[in-house]
């Protein structure tokens, strides 16, 4: 049977996508992008915030069409909506025909098997069997094989009053070391050279299984990789950062000096009111620590404005402290009134006009701090990767380790050479934007 599958959502979904997507294939499922030759179409969803409930709904309405006027026989809805709003969908949307939880996808094959056989919906919240990671080996990569992301834990601990995934993702889980190292050695046998670590709180691996926070030693092992040139480090929440884990990225090759951190706040009492474990001054500390020990190190970081409450003096301060931390990358969002959340009680509920503008204020900050850091970086010689070709004819598209994929920025390198997918180069930065930098190719290939 043809089988199309649309992943939409975060990274950690999609390794969820391509885990699927390879279960499909040994079963010898054919994948097909055309929505009209499918005969059984999945979608993977997000509800983590209303526009991504948005977003998922939409698709599954659109695709539902092809039950009338497509070859499609099963239209299966998957991940965090299927979670959390099981009964809803099939009772509005009567054209799904399997809703599979964000904790089941590796039961898709035998979902999908019962739903033919029995020829009746079927719908599947909990995980059948303890296999977490077993299939991880079978994944299909959809970024390009040269890089990937590796899914380390899943669910989470952390009860932040605006977030609904402990709910719909369960507790911490994490997953072994010996699995990891073994995904990892297969992906970089792939041709995988940058290996992403993902996770809900990446920086707590390890604590259910070893009693100890062992990314660390996670990191470590991967370090001894032959043929793994970076890896980059997303989603840790600044007070589980140790002294450990800094001086592993310090002394490391391989690990980019990149830190994905989010802060949400920097009000004490909205860090209280969102339930976050920190205050202001522990994450100056925190950042000044970071910035003194990791040399070049490039800070990402996620701000959420306009929660429950919200002042104009706290907002403000917010607006200080990112104009004199200077985070080379940041991200707003605007707050979401999430059902089942602590926050979606409170009182003081801020109006999206008003959530809007001061995004608007915030990001208009931060794009000054980010074209003055990339016009600081011009004339200077970076190792790029490069993604692929780019808008005209003799311009290719890259990633220093400064730049996560899809998140932030792009190089624009000119030249005549072939240059393909995967390759590292040096590249001298000629010009810069906002966001991108602009860039020529040094004669010398990166070694690598």
């Amino acid at each position: 049977m043809k089988v199309l599958l649309v992943s939409l959502g975060c990274d950690k979904n999609l390794v969820d996508s391509e885990v699927m997507l390879g279960l499909l294939h040994e079963q010898k499922y054919e994948m097909v992008d055309d929505e009209a030759l499918a005969e059984v179409i999945i979608v993977n969803t997000c509800s983590f915030i209303q526009s991504a409930k948005e977003e998922s709904i939409a698709t599954i309405l659109e695709l539902s069409l092809y039950k009338k006027q497509g070859n499609c026989k099963l239209l299966l809805v998957c991940g965090c909506l299927a979670q959390r709003y099981a009964k809803e969908i099939r009772e509005e949307i009567p054209e799904v025909d399997g809703i599979i939880g964000s904790l089941a996808y590796e039961q898709i094959t035998d979902i999908i098997s019962e739903m033919l056989e029995k020829q009746k919906p079927v719908v599947c919240l909990e995980n059948r069997q303890d296999k977490q990671g077993s299939n991880s080996l079978k994944r299909i990569l959809t970024t390009g094989r040269h890089y990937a992301f590796l899914k380390i834990a899943e669910g989470c601990d952390k009860s932040c009053a605006y977030c609904i995934i402990p709910t719909l993702r369960g507790k911490y889980t994490s997953r072994e070391l010996e699995s990891l190292l073994e995904e990892a050695k297969y992906l970089v046998s792939q041709g995988v050279s940058e290996l992403i670590l993902v996770a809900q709180e990446s920086t707590m691996y390890g604590v259910d299984l070893y009693k100890k926070k062992s990314l660390p030693l996670l990191l470590q092992k991967l370090e001894e990789i032959p043929d793994l040139k970076w890896i980059r480090l997303l989603y840790c929440y600044p007070e589980e950062i140790t002294d450990e884990l800094i001086q592993v990225m310090k002394h490391s090759k391989k690990i980019c000096p990149y830190l994905d951190m989010p802060i949400q706040h920097v009000n004490n009492a909205m860090l209280k009111k969102m339930n976050r474990a920190t205050n202001k001054e522990a994450l100056q500390a925190k950042i000044r620590k970071l910035r003194q020990e990791i040399p070049g190190l490039v800070l990402r970081t996620t701000l959420i404005t306009g929660f429950p409450g919200e002042t104009q003096k706290e907002h403000e301060e917010v607006l200080a402290f990112i104009q004199e931390e200077k985070f080379e990358r940041l991200g707003v969002f605007t707050y979401s009134q999430e059902e089942g959340t602590k926050a979606a009680e409170m009182s003081g509920q801020i109006s999206e006009e008003r959530k809007e503008k001061r995004q608007e204020q915030l990001m208009q900050a931060q794009q000054k701090i980010s074209r003055d850091f990339h016009t600081s970086l011009v004339g200077q010689t970076f190792e790029v990767l490069i993604e692929g070709k780019g808008p005209e004819e003799g311009v290719y598209l890259g990633r220093t380790y400064m730049d996560a994929p899809d998140v932030d920025g792009l190089v624009f390198i000119h030249t005549d050479k072939l240059l393909l997918s995967g390759e590292y180069h040096l590249v001298e930065i000629c010009d810069s934007s906002e966001y991108d930098l602009i860039g020529k190719l040094v004669e010398e290939k990166a070694k690598g």
